[in-house]
């Protein structure tokens, strides 16, 4: 990564993500056209600690992570479940998962991400698709999301404390009637798993996923539908 990109990341993040990513659709989802970083970019290069050297986040909105696309897939697959419901997509990343929604049928979809970069690599990657999408950058972990039928995380659980809030959070909503739909490929703090788990199999994704940023290979995505806890 070149000595100007943290400059031209802040002045211009669009432009960055532009420079720094192909427009290209994820495996799973051939349908949807993502700004996402590939082997030829610098960005994929990139470790953590590099970034942080410069400032920057770790760019996790530029990769189509496999729970993501496990997620996603099965919404398109699946529009029933989100066809004129009120969508929430919970740690959206590059959109990927907000976009299915609204193919799908979704009445309004609520992209939520923290993350500066990834609010704008959403805009862009709904422009690409022409769709519409809200974008939210509060943290709404503990929020009661009352406006909101359904709602969709993917890759949640990459890090403990990450993991113990928001399957916390995910379980009362789930509790208050809303549908909630995980996407994970087995990732190390995903909760355990089984007839008492609160965790209930839904559909099962081959897919071989690699990056600077993995911590897997993802060979198996599976979608859950959590319930009240």
């Amino acid at each position: 990564m070149s000595k100007s990109a943290p400059k031209m990341a802040r002045a211009d993040p669009a432009g960055f993500i532009r420079a720094n990513t192909d427009l290209m659709a994820p495996p799973l989802a051939p349908e949807i056209d993502l700004h996402l970083a590939s082997e030829a970019q610098p960005i994929w290069l990139a470790t953590e600690a590099d970034l942080d050297e410069y400032g920057l986040p770790p760019p996790y909105w530029a990769f189509a992570w496999a729970g993501g696309q496990a997620l996603a897939r099965y919404i398109l697959d699946h529009p029933h479940e989100v066809r004129d419901r009120r969508v929430f997509d919970f740690a959206s990343g590059s959109g990927l998962v907000a976009i299915a929604a609204v193919l799908a049928g979704a009445s309004a979809v609520v992209a939520n991400d923290i993350d500066p970069f990834a609010l704008t690599a959403i805009a862009l990657n709904a422009e690409a698709n022409g769709v519409s999408i809200t974008t939210e950058s509060r943290d709404m972990i503990g929020q009661p999301l009352r406006d909101h039928d359904v709602i969709l995380a993917g890759d949640v659980c990459y890090e403990q404390p990450m993991a113990d809030l928001t399957m916390a959070w995910l379980r009362e909503r789930a509790a208050s009637g809303q549908s909630v739909l995980l996407g994970d490929p087995g990732r190390a703090y995903l909760p355990k798993t089984g007839p008492k788990s609160g965790m209930d199999w839904v559909i099962r994704y081959g897919i071989l996923e690699s990056g600077p940023l993995e911590d897997t290979d993802a060979r198996n995505a599976i979608v859950w539908r959590v319930a009240p806890g």
